[in-house]
Parts: C-alpha cells; sequence; structure tokens
C-alpha cells in the first residue's frame, strides 16, 4: 500500500528525474546504444565464427575426397600398365585396390557436399535481434 504523502525516498527520486538534463538523457541513449551495437557487433563473430568452422570441415572432406581421387588416377594407370604389360596377378590386385580408392573418394566427396549445403553466411540470430532492436527503437513502449 502506498503512502498518501510522499516519502522522502520518492521525493529524492523525483528530484534526481527532474535535475537530468536533456543532454544527459541523450548521452545515456547513446551510451546504451553503442553498447548495444558492440554486443551485437559480438554475436555476430560468434555466429560467423561457427559457419567458418562448418565451411572448413566440409573443405577438409573435398580436399580429402581430392586425394583419394589422385590416388586412384595413380593406381588405375599403375593397374593398366601392369595388366598391359604383364596381364597376371599383381595388375588386377591394384586394380582392385584403385576401385577401393574410387569408393573412398565417392563416399568423401558426397559427405564433404552435404555439410557444405548446410554453411549459412547470414549471421541469422544477429539479423533477427538487429530487428528487434529496430522495432524497439520506433515503438520504445511496447
Amino acid at each position: 500500500m502506498t503512502a498518501p504523502y510522499p516519502t522522502d525516498h520518492s521525493r529524492d527520486h523525483a528530484e534526481q528525474v527532474s535535475e537530468t538534463s536533456v543532454g544527459e538523457l541523450i548521452g545515456n541513449i547513446s551510451n546504451d546504444l553503442s553498447t548495444l551495437f558492440r554486443q551485437e557487433v559480438e554475436l555476430a563473430k560468434v555466429e560467423l565464427k561457427q559457419e567458418a568452422s562448418k565451411a572448413g570441415k566440409a573443405a577438409g572432406m573435398l580436399g580429402a575426397a581430392g586425394f583419394a581421387g589422385y590416388l586412384v588416377v595413380i593406381l588405375l594407370s599403375f593397374a593398366l600398365v601392369a595388366a598391359l604389360s604383364n596381364v597376371m596377378d599383381p595388375g588386377w590386385a591394384a586394380l582392385i585396390v584403385a576401385v577401393l580408392w574410387g569408393i573412398v573418394g565417392a563416399v568423401l566427396y558426397a559427405n564433404g557436399r552435404k555439410k557444405l549445403k548446410t554453411v549459412d553466411p547470414t549471421p541469422r540470430r544477429t539479423v533477427d535481434t538487429l530487428k528487434e532492436d529496430a522495432q524497439w527503437l520506433k515503438n520504445p513502449t511496447g
């Protein structure tokens, strides 16, 4: 229940508010907006770092697929040479190994491509909070 007359505490607060200049209020708003902007920039940095990490992993898989493809070419070349020069078991063995590397390369490529599709360069949470901030600035009371 509130007192019918102002207390000392409420009078002090009222005096503080009435003594605050417009310049101080604008300065306070400016400081708050500056802090808000710094926080939004930090959020964007965190989001971009996460997306860069995902892109790096996908690129690593694609690099491994490239290496496997390189091995396929080398082993297939050796297999073809061995098969043509001496149709014996060593050539066919090299061919089987090359086919296995081809399968490994295909699996790595498919996984890397799938991961790369999940990379989103837009910092979605930052965009959402900036929209909320803009809405708040337009209508700070509700």
